[in-house]
């Protein structure tokens, strides 16, 4: 956890007394996913972290929802286009009351809730129409002149003569217009509209709203930030940070807050990050039905935000919850495994993972026909039986959790159930001879035969069958799930109820 501590002993160097406040922002404009998760989580445990030291904080969410509807994201109907150029909080919303931002920003307070996160929600369009933004904007339009030098000499690129620092709400579009002249008195401007005509606008209830690059820093310097992850765009050289920053001293007279960008998560074999308007995202809200919150925490923060990651509903989901166990489980952790296992474990009261392998209770769980008492026998007849006697509430809520992602994420060749009948006719006479040998062997086994003991016996069988062993075990999965792989064998057969077995094996049942 170097990463944090870094973070975290550089604020508190920076601002030894009083509280430290630390922001993300997420414009509304398509489906909260893991990628927004990212920069959530980031701001959270800073928070949290700085808690844990005796700090006072605060994590601020910034809803920029008076950003403009740009794209119709590809999960949403095409007759949206005819709302592209208003604010978000004034577009509908895609089903049910509200708007187009509460419809999307119910989902972040969905995982919000369930990862009990401590972070307080701001609604950007309610700051601008309470007239929270008013001495910004003031500030801003009395320094187009310093904004503009700022914007051209740190980004490199040429405004046009005419651009100005805010844009204004005409005919329910925000659109950028020539400013003309500013009332203080009456909190107005006056503006050049698209007819060419000088219009009034009041800039105390909405109606003006500051660029997004000139947005930033004045809500730096109104919130009081003194940290903010944000993503790796916008930290290149010249980029929205470097001109917020300069901004931010010059005009708005404050600092600029700690940066914290991180980089993009991708889904495994995928080159491009995931994006709402691609819809190639897995949502906020799919992904805690499907991983406890201390999994969704693991993942996010055990390495520093700078670092790429990806995922994936399959192999990257099973290695998390063993790597996760397998760190609980460690007796001798160093500090910074012990504070990144505190961390994931904030709030939570009712651990979810299990010391029992992930995939052994995939396997397990189908095998006993999804039912969890009967896991639960099964897994106490293997090397796992003083886990279950110890975790078998914990054991139980992971099985909730995987009963959620065999229906929706897990892989076809990880899903099986056993077959409720077999057709003596689907197999060979040595495939018959094979089963009826192995349902000898398995009829005078030990009560406690173990996988290891399952594996030998097949291998037993392997000369007097004639069959390959790659042949035998097809067939051994054919019999008892109708695929022709599947768990591993030996231990597969181990945990199946014996007299099952033994009357499948004489193709019986």
């Amino acid at each position: 956890m170097q990463w944090l501590n870094t973070v975290v002993d550089e604020l508190i160097a920076r601002h030894p007394d009083g509280e430290i406040v630390v922001s993300s922002g997420v414009s509304p404009s398509g489906t909260y996913h893991l990628g927004t998760l990212r920069e959530v989580l980031t701001a959270e445990v800073i928070a949290v972290e700085l808690e844990r030291r005796g700090r006072q904080s605060r994590h601020l969410h910034i809803v920029d929802d008076l950003d403009v509807f740009r794209k119709v994201p590809a999960n949403i109907a095409e007759d949206f286009a005819q709302y592209l150029g208003r604010p978000l909080c004034d577009v509908p919303a895609p089903e049910g009351e509200g708007s187009y931002a509460d419809y999307f920003l119910a989902d972040l307070l969905t995982a919000a809730t369930k990862m009990q996160l401590k972070m307080e929600i701001v609604r950007s369009h309610e700051k601008y129409r309470s007239g929270f933004f008013v001495p910004v904007i003031e500030q801003a339009l009395e320094h187009t002149d310093t904004i503009r030098k700022v914007l051209e000499d740190v980004s490199g690129r040429q405004l046009e003569e005419q651009w100005s620092p805010v844009q204004v709400l005409e005919d329910g579009l925000l659109k950028n217009r020539h400013f003309v002249s500013i009332d203080t008195d009456a909190k107005t401007i006056v503006y050049i509209n698209k007819d060419g005509a000088e219009q009034t606008a009041d800039y105390s209830n909405g109606s003006v709203k500051l660029s997004w690059r000139i947005d930033w820093p004045a809500r730096w310097s109104l919130l009081h930030v003194h940290a903010e992850p944000f993503g790796r765009d916008h930290a290149t050289k010249g980029g929205s940070y470097d001109t917020g920053k300069e901004i931010v001293q010059q005009v708005f007279h404050a600092e600029a807050p700690y940066p914290v960008p991180y980089n993009f998560i991708m889904r495994t074999g995928d080159t491009k990050k995931m994006s709402k308007s691609a819809g190639n995202v897995i949502t906020a809200a799919d992904l805690l039905n499907i991983l406890p919150p201390e999994i969704v925490w693991f993942f996010l923060i055990r390495y520093a935000p700078d670092k790429q990651l990806f995922f994936d509903q399959g192999e990257t989901l099973l290695r998390l919850f063993d790597e996760f166990a397998e760190l609980s489980a460690k007796p001798d952790k160093t500090p910074a495994e012990q504070q990144l296992l505190d961390l994931c474990l904030y709030k939570v009261t009712e651990p979810t993972v299990s010391n029992v392998p992930f995939s052994h209770l995939v396997a397990s769980y189908q095998a006993a026909l999804r039912d969890a008492d009967k896991t639960l026998e099964i897994i106490a007849r293997t090397e796992h039986a003083e886990t279950v006697a110890r975790q078998a509430d914990t054991i139980k809520r992971e099985l909730q959790f995987i009963d959620s992602w065999l229906d929706n994420w897990a892989p076809e060749d990880l899903r099986f159930a056993l077959k409720e009948q077999t057709d003596p006719s689907e197999f060979t006479e040595q495939e018959s001879v094979f089963f009826n040998m192995l349902a000898t062997k398995v009829a005078e086994a030990p009560a406690d035969a173990d996988g290891a003991w399952f594996h030998d016996t097949i291998y037993a069988c392997k000369d007097d069958a004639e069959l390959e062993p790659r042949a035998m075990f097809a067939a051994l999965y054919r019999l008892t799930i109708g695929k022709t792989q599947g768990p591993r064998a030996g231990w597969f057969l181990s945990i199946l109820p014996r007299d099952w077995l033994v009357a499948r094996l004489k193709l019986e049942k």
